[in-house]
């Protein structure tokens, strides 16, 4: 595939529409529509290269016998998804500083260490671009209603056993729905 050019089509307040062009091997032009959480990219070096968008949160609690999981209600399927907490990084915060805020503002936890950082990774390659950090780590507090009203989340801990009856009664989010089939095995 060669990149030809991107083009905007509509700005929103969280995500931005683009049509990228692009030429086949054999000469046929092909657009492709996808979104992103960068608001102005003009060329292929932006839509590669860019900042961590938001951070996922994989917390165990201090026995390490239980995960943290959210079901909260996703406008975009119309539904309650189990997913890990996560939010978008706001400007000038750090991926560990985003993380210690979204944990307490989606489930009242105070992140009381971290263990890991990944590497950034792409949330949905298929129409974005959206590059999501994830932190593992440990919590403890108790659990406490979203403070945003815009959040519909239920959090709780989870055992393994109760792990593995959720992944076979409930629709996950992807990275949280691997993670925790390799987690309950262990």
């Amino acid at each position: 595939m060669k990149f030809k050019s991107i083009e905007k089509i509509h700005s929103g307040k969280f995500i931005t529409r683009y049509d990228i062009h692009y030429e086949t091997e054999s000469g046929k032009a092909i657009t492709y529509e996808m979104i992103s959480r960068e608001p102005n990219v003009k060329n292929i070096d932006e839509l590669r290269h860019h900042k961590n968008n938001a951070v996922v949160l994989v917390m165990h609690d201090e026995s390490r016998e239980h995960i943290l999981l959210c079901k909260e209600f996703r406008m975009a399927v119309g539904e309650k998804v189990v997913n890990f907490p996560a939010g978008l990084i706001d400007e000038g915060e750090t991926v560990e500083q985003a993380a210690v805020r979204e944990l307490r503002e989606e489930t009242g936890l105070t992140l009381i260490n971290i263990e890991d950082v990944w590497k950034e990774s792409y949330s949905a390659i298929g129409f974005a671009n959206e590059l999501n950090v994830v932190v593992v780590g440990t919590a403890n507090g108790t659990i406490q209603p979203s403070d945003s009203e815009r959040e519909e989340i239920d959090a709780a801990w989870y055992s393994k056993d109760e792990v593995a009856d959720l992944l076979k009664k409930e629709r996950f989010a992807a990275r949280t729905q691997a993670y925790c089939a390799f987690w309950c095995k262990k």
